[in-house]
C-alpha cells in the first residue's frame, strides 16, 4: 500500500471526505516527491498541483494521482477549489500543525467546504515507518556512522569546534548525503554543558570532552547521533559521568518497545541518572521521533502517556550537563517493535580517548 492509499483509508476514521496536504514533509510522505505542490486525497482518488519547475519530474515520478500545472490564472487554491467542487467534498482535513492563522483564513474564504484540523491523521501515519522508509533511514545512519569514524582521525588539540563541525558536514556529503538533517553541534569542554551549543571558535585542548551531535538526510529521511569523546586522559569525574550516561542509555533502550509509553522509556533512563546523584543535570527528555523531519511525534518524554506504536523511530539520548565543567550525551536511533527495538546506530559507545 502506498502512502496516498494509507491517507485515503484513514479518512473514514476522521469523518473526512478528503485531506489537503500542503507542507513539504506531508507532500514528501504522501508522494515520495517534493515539488512545492498541493495534494488533495479523497476516498476514490487524488489530485496534485505543482508549477513548471517540477511538472516534468512529477509526471515521471508521481503515479496514480491526477496532475495539474498551476498558472498565473489558476494557482493551487483555484485548482483545489475546482477539484473539491467536482468531487463534492464537504469536509476536508488540513495540516493544522503547518498552517498559520492567515493561511487558514485564506483557505476558509476560498474553498467551498468545511475545513477540519486533521494534523493527527498524518502524524499518526508518519509515526509508523514502513520498510521503504526504514531502508532510507538505515542508509542515512550508515553515512553518519562512517563520518564519525572519520572524524576520530581528524580531531586534535588546537582545532576549533567550527572546524570539526565543518569536517562532519563534508564527510557526510561526500558519502552521498543529500544534506545535513540539522546544523551539527560540536561542544568542547565547558560548552558541553549546553545541550544545543553552537560550534564556535573554542579551541579543543587536552583534557576536554568533545560532544558531537549530527546527522544527514538520505532519500528524504533523517539520521541523528551524538557521541562524546575525550581528547587526552579524562578525569575520574569525567569517566564516572560518561559511564552513568551510558548505563542510562542502555536502560532506556532495554525498556524501549512498542506498547509502552514514552514516559516509561524515559523513566528507565532517568532513574539511573538520578540514583547516581545527577538527576537535576538531565534536563531534556530521553528521545524524540524522527523521520522526514528531525523532530517528529511521538516522543520518549515524561509527558508522553500514549503507547508507542510499532514502527516508531526514536532517538535514545540521555545526557548529564554540569555547568562550567562539561557535558556528556550519547545518542542512538531505535526502531520500536512489539518485543523490543532495533538499534540503527553502529558506532561504538564505550568511552573513546583520542
Amino acid at each position: 500500500m502506498n502512502h496516498v492509499e494509507k491517507i485515503s483509508r484513514a479518512l473514514e476514521e476522521y469523518g473526512l471526505d478528503a485531506m489537503l496536504v500542503t507542507s513539504e514533509p506531508g507532500e514528501r510522505y504522501a508522494l515520495g516527491f517534493q515539488g512545492e505542490g498541493w495534494l488533495l486525497v479523497g476516498k476514490q482518488g487524488a489530485h496534485y498541483s505543482t508549477d513548471g519547475r517540477y511538472i516534468e519530474a512529477a509526471q515521471k515520478q508521481v503515479k496514480g494521482v491526477q496532475l495539474s500545472l498551476i498558472s498565473a490564472e489558476k494557482g493551487h487554491l483555484s485548482l483545489a477549489r475546482d477539484y473539491i467542487r467536482a468531487q463534492g467534498f464537504e469536509k476536508v482535513g488540513f495540516e493544522s500543525g503547518y498552517m498559520n492563522v492567515e493561511q487558514y483564513q485564506r483557505l476558509c474564504d476560498a474553498l467551498p467546504c468545511k475545513l477540519v484540523p486533521a494534523q493527527k491523521l498524518l502524524t499518526g501515519l508518519r509515526a509508523c515507518k514502513d520498510e521503504e522508509e526504514l531502508s532510507a533511514m538505515r542508509r542515512a545512519q550508515e553515512i553518519t556512522d562512517q563520518a564519525f569514524r572519520e572524524i576520530l582521525n581528524f580531531i586534535r588539540p588546537g582545532m576549533t569546534e567550527q572546524q570539526v563541525a565543518a569536517r562532519l558536514v563534508y564527510e557526510m556529503l561526500r558519502r552521498g548525503a543529500r544534506k545535513v538533517s540539522f546544523d551539527p553541534i560540536v561542544a568542547a569542554g565547558a560548552n558541553g554543558s549546553m545541550p544545543h551549543a553552537v560550534p564556535g571558535e573554542t579551541v579543543i585542548q587536552a583534557g576536554m570532552f568533545v560532544t558531537m551531535d549530527f546527522g544527514c538526510i538520505w532519500d528524504g529521511y533523517c539520521s541523528d547521533m551524538t557521541r562524546t569523546v575525550a581528547v587526552g586522559q579524562p578525569t575520574e569525574e569525567m569517566e564516572k559521568v560518561y559511564y552513568t550516561v551510558l548505563q542510562a542509555q542502555k536502560a532506556g533502550i532495554a525498556a524501549a518497545r512498542a506498547g509502552v509509553t514514552g514516559s516509561e522509556i524515559d523513566a528507565a533512563a532517568r532513574q539511573v541518572i538520578a540514583e547516581a546523584g545527577y538527576g537535576e543535570y538531565f534536563t531534556h527528555s530521553f528521545g524524540h521521533s524522527l523521520g522526514l523531519e528531525i523532530h517528529e511525534a511521538p516522543n520518549a518524554s515524561p509527558s508522553q502517556q500514549e503507547a508507542m506504536p510499532s514502527g516508531a523511530v526514536i532517538s535514545a539520548e540521555p545526557g548529564i550537563y554540569l555547568p562550567g565543567k562539561f557535558g556528556v550525551r550519547i545518542e542512538d536511533v531505535l526502531v520500536l517493535r512489539e518485543g523490543g527495538c532495533e538499534d540503527l546506530t553502529r558506532s561504538p559507545k564505550d568511552l573513546i580517548v583520542l
